[in-house]
């Protein structure tokens, strides 16, 4: 069976057989329906010969799912499927789900093993790993680095990505250092999601997406809420995991 996720940013795709990840690819979004799309009939379509994937037991989800035609594939929700995936990985049945995806932030409350409240913040970049991108590329630093700092942040007000650079070089030429500017950034997303946190608390908050890979925001998130955070194997592949787990129950 294939699960694709079909994000803002990036595409995965896992190949599961038998409750084994076999093969799992990512793909810049752009580039993906660049080389792998087809256009017919005013509709794109995926070119499996091209992608040399298997037309096989096919579950998708994402951005992308209604943008692009997948021929026989079934099409489930976001949080079902993030859902599925981060129980499976985790071996837990209750828990808060944080997803910083590419464009957006989810927020999934877990219970018995099943989806029973959720939050997202889909309305402005700020609250999304292309608020990471953007500040890290302003800092002139890499995503890596800007992981490293939570200490002794500076304020950042602005809640807008873009105002958000403008008050970063502002910060800059007021002689800021670059780590407590950058400690900022990482305390400024923080912010944005941490009243979905509080809605939808658990004890235990399990990170998935990109912004998963942000040292600096899981000692922040664990200082600020008390909560044990814990890390996936595959984080950045939980959605296309998820789709695999629907497929196979």
């Amino acid at each position: 069976m294939i699960g694709i996720d079909l994000g803002s940013r990036s595409v995965k795709i896992i190949r599961f057989i038998d409750g084994e990840i076999v093969e799992q690819k990512a793909y810049d979004t752009i580039e993906f329906y660049r080389h792998f799309g087809k256009n017919i009939n005013n509709r794109l379509q995926l070119d499996w010969e091209r992608l040399q994937l298997p037309r096989e037991d096919i579950v998708a989800t994402g951005y992308g799912k209604i943008t692009v035609e997948l021929e026989g594939a079934v099409q489930i929700p976001e949080i079902q499927a993030h859902s599925l995936g981060a129980v499976y990985q985790s071996k837990l049945s209750d828990f808060t789900l944080l997803d910083i995806g590419g464009q957006d932030t989810k927020v999934i409350k877990i219970r018995k093993s099943r989806p029973v409240d959720f939050m997202t913040n889909d309305r402005c970049a700020a609250s999304s790993g292309r608020y990471m991108e953007n500040m890290a590329a302003v800092l002139g630093i890499s995503l890596q680095e800007l992981a490293s700092y939570s200490k002794d942040p500076v304020e950042l007000s602005s809640t807008c990505a873009i105002f958000g650079e403008t008050e970063i070089i502002a910060r800059i030429v007021e002689g800021c250092s670059l780590e407590r500017l950058a400690a900022g950034v990482n305390y400024a997303l923080y912010k944005r999601f941490s009243t979905m946190l509080r809605k939808l608390h658990s004890d235990i908050i399990i990170m998935s997406g990109g912004g998963s890979l942000n040292r600096a925001l899981k000692d922040i998130i664990t200082k600020e809420t008390g909560c044990r955070v814990i890390d996936l194997p595959e984080p950045l592949f939980n959605g296309a995991l998820g789709c695999c787990v629907y497929s196979e129950e």
